[in-house]
């Protein structure tokens, strides 16, 4: 299962999984200024991060919504980014948060685990009720393909919901991990884990405890690294015995390059970077 071998990456590489949410006004100008248009340089801004990376990190995340916003040809550069990591032995987790039910769920899993948009893992938003899950069960099955479920998200708006209690006395983002727990044990790998996973923000600490301790089997993807004020120690809450879970930084690595004051070589900031974070949340594993 794909679960299986996000695990392994986890124990050769470390936790990071770099978050390729490009927005054209991330690419330094110097190297934009090299392209006929704004989608050819976010692929090739993301093709230079990924070759200086790819033996440093557990995964990429990318996020549709920064290629749907330059139309086609972002979309473009959406799927060459995809086929990239791919080429790359990568794994990739493509952010789009789909959440709907019957054929229409049918028809996103069928665009993103086939064809042009194909990857390895999509978000999942299913607060509409657990059938939004139904349709991409038999990929998980049959093709190699992971999912994984928004339980409780990094944002500040995220208690409105999410933390109101239900009758039984129990949070919302509490259910719903047990029941992506719950279905996910029908997709268990030899890891110990289930390929439903669940996105879940590494800005609360309590939570976090008591949501690993938990959701045993529910692999965890972890926002809220470094811009959103997520850090290592917190990171490590969420982690079992040094794996279940790949935590996400978007901007803190894209524009490294600005910190480290290097436009012309933002590969290599990214790189160091990555480095940097990836070594920070292993001694606090460790310790």
């Amino acid at each position: 299962m794909i679960i299986d071998k996000l695990y392994e990456k986890i124990n050769d590489t470390g936790h990071v999984c770099l978050g390729l949410d490009t927005d054209f006004e991330y690419v330094p100008a110097g190297f934009a200024s090299k392209f006929d248009s704004k989608s050819e340089a976010v692929l090739e801004f993301n093709k230079k991060i990924i070759k200086a990376t790819s033996n440093s990190v557990a995964c990429y995340k990318v996020q549709i919504a920064y290629y749907e916003a330059l139309g086609i040809e972002g979309m473009k550069a959406f799927s060459n980014t995809l086929k990239y990591i791919k080429e790359t032995g990568n794994i990739a987790i493509s952010d789009v948060k789909r959440g709907d039910i019957a054929k229409t769920a049918q028809m996103y899993a069928r665009a993103h685990f086939e064809g042009d948009f194909e990857t390895d893992f999509i978000t999942i938003n299913s607060y509409m009720g657990m059938d939004t899950l139904e349709p991409y069960f038999d990929y998980l099955k049959d093709k190699e393909k992971g999912l994984f479920v928004l339980i409780r998200t990094s944002n500040k708006g995220a208690p409105d919901i999410q933390n109101i209690n239900t009758i039984e006395g129990e949070n919302v983002y509490t259910v719903m991990g047990k029941k992506v727990q719950n279905v996910g044990k029908s997709f268990l790998g030899k890891c110990g884990y289930s390929s439903i996973g669940g996105v879940v923000g590494c800005t609360h600490t309590q939570e976090g405890k008591k949501l690993r301790e938990e959701l045993d089997s529910t692999f965890f993807l972890i926002p809220g690294y470094g811009a959103q004020g997520g850090g290592a120690e917190e990171v490590a809450v969420y982690l079992k015995n040094g794996n279940g879970g790949v935590v996400n930084s978007s901007r803190g690595i894209l524009l490294a390059y600005k910190k480290q004051n290097n436009p012309e070589n933002f590969d290599e900031c990214a790189y160091n970077e990555v480095e940097r974070m990836r070594k920070d949340i292993l001694n606090a594993v460790k310790g």
